[in-house]
């Protein structure tokens, strides 16, 4: 067992034997059934605080030889498939989280040849038969050659895969260097037998392109089969009401209003800790300031503020994401900076419709907070004697709203 090269499972481990667990195991039957195909490489992005590492770490324990995890599966829905027992730790697993590398700011220049060189030192543990690799030997080399030697192949699970994108916004250089070592790792490398990747992003795009191609995109703006796995479906909140005795009618009012491909999804975070400490308010936004959302808004492409208000007020905003270049930094209209928030979690967005609004009583505090500035005008005080802003949010007091 290592750190990056067939780790265990004592991550997954600690969340299974929470006194909050919600069974997402049978997200392994949509990467089983990719497994050494065409489509084996996915990209997951959802925002911060919607189990993105929970499931990574699901994924390590069930694949990985270097443990055996057939107790935490124990009574979990995916034990009942067909392919459970074939994949059930007999795979070698190479899984990194990038946001380690990236632990200060010196650190972006050195962090991938740092991923490479603890990487190898894994691999050399693990594959002593194969002979010792160069100093300065590239990670795909040294894969190609244990594949070659014992015809054994890799599956990868990458964590955070955009920490950089978010860390060094706007350093371009070190940007397009990250994304050719990912290139120059997956494509065309038949040691891949499984590549999934996490994030908040998804894959940095160049006009109408991706950067890496090969991997199939599973967001918010195009969830695909994976929505169901994003986050806390409404009926699995529901049934944790039950279990803790709390209220699901407020736990909806708080924490409902992200709609994934018709499905209902709540934030894990913030529902687990109402779920433990029994009050209602905001726990997800408390994670950072106001700050990070404030600095979009303020751009005000194309009547962003106007269109903030609107949806303060229950009007639902239009939107075309597909021209969103993935980063943080390329804006050039009002759809850009509404596109990120959706990735960030601010805004909910309907498929269907293109549509986008803010999702519940939570993130409603988060706007409010940004428009109470003198830099709004008149627009707090209208909000403030706004009836319809009370009635979408079930009758929420002033006091909870933070207005009045």
């Amino acid at each position: 067992m290592g750190i990056y090269v067939n780790p265990g499972n004592a991550s997954f481990e600690m969340s299974r034997f929470s006194d909050i667990y919600v069974d997402k195991s049978m997200l392994i039957t949509q990467t089983n059934r990719v497994y050494r195909t065409e489509r084996r490489f996915l990209c997951v992005s959802r925002p911060r605080r919607f189990g993105k590492s929970m499931a990574a770490n699901m994924l390590t324990a069930y694949y990985s030889k270097g443990c055996d995890s057939g107790r935490l599966f124990s009574g979990l829905a995916m034990e009942k498939e067909d392919s459970f027992p074939v994949h059930l730790n007999r795979h070698n697993v190479i899984r990194w989280d990038v946001q380690r590398f990236l632990d200060r700011k010196r650190s972006i220049d050195t962090f991938i040849d740092e991923i490479e060189r603890m990487v190898i030192r894994d691999l050399q543990r693990e594959f002593p038969e194969c002979g010792s690799f160069p100093e300065g030997s590239r990670l795909r080399t040294v894969l190609d050659e244990i594949y070659g030697e014992r015809g054994e192949g890799f599956v990868f699970i990458i964590d955070e895969w955009d920490c950089l994108f978010r860390m060094a916004k706007e350093r371009k250089k070190v940007q397009k260097e990250y994304l050719d070592f990912l290139r120059g790792l997956f494509k065309g490398a038949e040691y891949v037998e499984l590549a999934y990747m996490t994030g908040i992003l998804p894959i940095k795009k160049y006009g109408e392109h991706s950067a890496l191609n090969i991997f199939e995109e599973y967001s918010l703006t195009d969830p695909k089969s994976l929505g169901k796995y994003f986050g806390f479906t409404a009926e699995e909140v529901k049934e944790q009401c039950e279990i803790h005795g709390v209220d699901f009618r407020e736990m909806e009012r708080w924490y409902d209003g992200y709609l994934i491909e018709g499905c209902h999804v709540y934030n894990p975070k913030s529902v687990a800790d109402a779920l433990t400490w029994k009050e209602f308010r905001s726990y997800w936004t408390g994670t950072e300031t106001y700050e990070a959302l404030k600095v979009y808004i303020d751009r005000n492409f194309d009547g962003l503020k106007e269109a903030v208000v609107g949806m303060l007020g229950g009007i639902q905003c239009r939107i075309r994401p597909e021209k969103f270049q993935n980063d943080m930094t390329t804006f050039g209209s009002k759809d850009d900076v509404l596109t990120l928030l959706v990735h960030l979690g601010y805004l909910s967005y309907d498929r269907k419709n293109s549509e986008v609004s803010i999702p519940n009583l939570e993130i409603t505090q988060e706007f409010l907070n940004v428009v109470d500035s003198p830099d709004w005008g008149g627009l707090t005080e209208a909000l403030n004697r706004s009836d319809e802003l009370l009635k979408n949010f079930g009758g929420a007091s002033e006091e909870h709203l933070g207005v009045g």
